[in-house]
């Protein structure tokens, strides 16, 4: 039963991916609005719902750990394994916004985690925790990043009126607001039921608990990115893949984190500076990686170089 269940579980996703992708870019198209845009947004936060849920609900069951591990696992999955495994089905060029704006306010999150996670460092007899007060400026950080790039995504969509467009950009709302709550539907109940009977297969075969918490939780809240980046991808919607990992780690540190130490403050536990590090250092692996060659983009060698990096992070766990 199980089995069945993780196979329906992967339809729903790869089937809610491809309406998400549709649904999204056609909204892109009648809005005119860039692709990049609606990835860093709607698509991003919407793939990011199975990691908030299960972060609020670890908060409010005063579980520090999965709450704080279950971001850190899933921001370092969707940099060296969705972004590797996007880049080694094609290069992903980068555009300007992404490397002068986007990318540096990923790693800017990244960084503000690390210091507000880090009391020690400050006051050295105290415990690390991410307090009420942090949660807060993460909140305050992640809306104005969103009034940041809906003003520049303004600024850069030219408005010419009578301009003739494409009959799929004036599709209907009725049809494409459906398509994205289906397909983000799809994505988090496809991403639940696989991560239920992935997690009792692997209980059953004698996995350990903390194999599971760091590979399972982490790598199955965030099959919805996997999907909806891939899919994106292959229908030529590059900016809409990177946009979807940018937003998605983004999301997950400044809004999801911000939310549950909101609601109860967040205490490191077994979550160690090194694997903070690590968050970061995938952050500024990806924006070395667009100036590398000055190509601007990430190339197929650097997605084997961030599978690699990713692979030598689960040996350096369970060595």
């Amino acid at each position: 039963m199980d089995t069945f269940l993780l196979i329906l579980g992967l339809a729903l996703i790869l089937g809610g991916a491809n309406l998400l992708t549709d649904g999204a870019a056609a909204l892109a198209q009648r809005f005119r609005v860039p692709e990049f845009i609606i990835g860093l947004t709607i698509v991003a936060v919407g793939t990011s719902t199975p990691e908030l849920v299960v972060s609020v609900l670890s908060s409010v069951a005063r579980n520090s750990d999965v709450a704080i591990g279950n971001v850190v696992g899933s921001n370092l999955f969707n940099v060296f394994v969705i972004l590797g495994v996007c880049a080694l089905i094609a290069p992903m060029p980068l555009t300007a916004g992404n490397i002068r704006r986007d990318i540096p306010f990923g790693a800017g999150a990244s960084l503000l985690l690390l210091l507000l996670a880090s009391d020690r460092i400050f006051r050295p007899h105290a415990a690390d925790t991410i307090g009420r007060l942090d949660g807060i400026l993460m909140l305050v950080c992640y809306a104005a990043l969103m009034i940041c790039a809906i003003r520049s995504a303004g600024r850069r969509t030219p408005h010419t009126a009578g301009s003739e467009q494409p009959a799929k950009a004036f599709r209907s709302l009725w049809i494409v607001i459906p398509m994205v709550l289906g397909g983000l539907a799809a994505l988090v109940g496809g991403g639940e039921l696989f991560l239920r009977s992935a997690t009792r297969i692997a209980r059953s075969l004698g996995v350990s608990e903390s194999v599971i918490a760091i590979t399972l939780v982490a790598g199955g809240t965030s099959l919805p990115e996997l999907a909806s980046s891939v899919v994106s991808l292959l229908k030529g919607k590059t900016e809409m893949a990177l946009g979807n990992v940018i937003g998605s780690n983004i999301a997950n540190i400044l809004l999801i984190l911000g939310v549950s130490s909101a609601i109860h403050p967040l205490s490191m536990g077994n979550i160690t500076t090194f694997d903070l590090l690590m968050v970061l250092l995938s952050s500024l692996l990806l924006l070395a990686a667009a100036f590398t060659f000055r190509r601007r983009c990430i190339d197929r060698w650097e997605g084997v170089l961030f599978l690699s990096i990713y692979g030598a992070y689960l040996w350096y766990l369970f060595r």
